[in-house]
């Protein structure tokens, strides 16, 4: 019997993820069924569940790569601020997600995700320990503000990461629900209101 390798069950895994999305984004997590994933997937309900045990794992497995993207992204972007201001970081995040929704449906996803964790508590969890990071790692940028007097320090760095995080959820969901022309001008308007000083 052939050995299977380790590159032949992540490119299933990832057949059976990328068929789970479009099944989740067509048809919602709850009205996409086992059957939907295999037909979608085109693989037999052995190979899916060799890779998954549920659909909820599939869910959970989804809403973490998503949420690392997201992660990744503003971690890279944070790397690579070179004194800008917060604002220009921040506008530089929000037109890097702008083009992996493009690519990918990142905010369709994301909105779908945010839903299913109010229901699920281990989905729940595993969201607060990735927004934990990312706002970890804006606290350190606007400490770095606030310590060259760019950003005021009459407010904490925790309460100026958390509202500046804020603004990407509410991109993200104006992305899934609208054209994106409705948010074109939002990384110029956030250049605007947290300038370089």
């Amino acid at each position: 019997m052939p050995k299977v390798t380790q590159q032949y069950m992540d490119a299933r895994r990832d057949q059976i993820l990328d068929a789970a999305r479009r099944c989740f984004l067509r048809d919602g997590f709850h009205s996409t069924s086992m059957q939907d994933l295999f037909t979608e997937s085109g693989l037999s309900a052995g190979a899916v569940y060799r890779h998954f045990t549920s659909k909820d794992e599939m869910i959970l497995a989804i809403a973490e790569e998503n949420m690392r993207e997201v992660l990744d992204i503003t971690v890279a972007v944070a790397a690579n601020r070179q004194d800008r201001s917060m604002g220009a970081v921040m506008a530089e995040l929000l037109d890097v997600v702008r083009a992996k929704s493009a690519e990918g449906e990142l905010a369709g996803l994301a909105v779908l995700v945010w839903g299913e964790a109010m229901r699920n508590p281990s989905l729940a969890h595993k969201l607060d320990q990735l927004m934990g990071r990312m706002r970890a790692d804006l606290v350190i940028m606007v400490c770095d503000q606030q310590d060259h007097g760019d950003l005021p320090t009459s407010v904490t760095a925790e309460a100026i990461a958390s509202t500046m995080l804020s603004v990407l959820p509410g991109y993200i969901l104006q992305l899934a629900l609208f054209d994106p022309a409705v948010v074109s001008g939002v990384p110029d308007a956030v250049r605007a209101l947290w300038p370089q000083p």
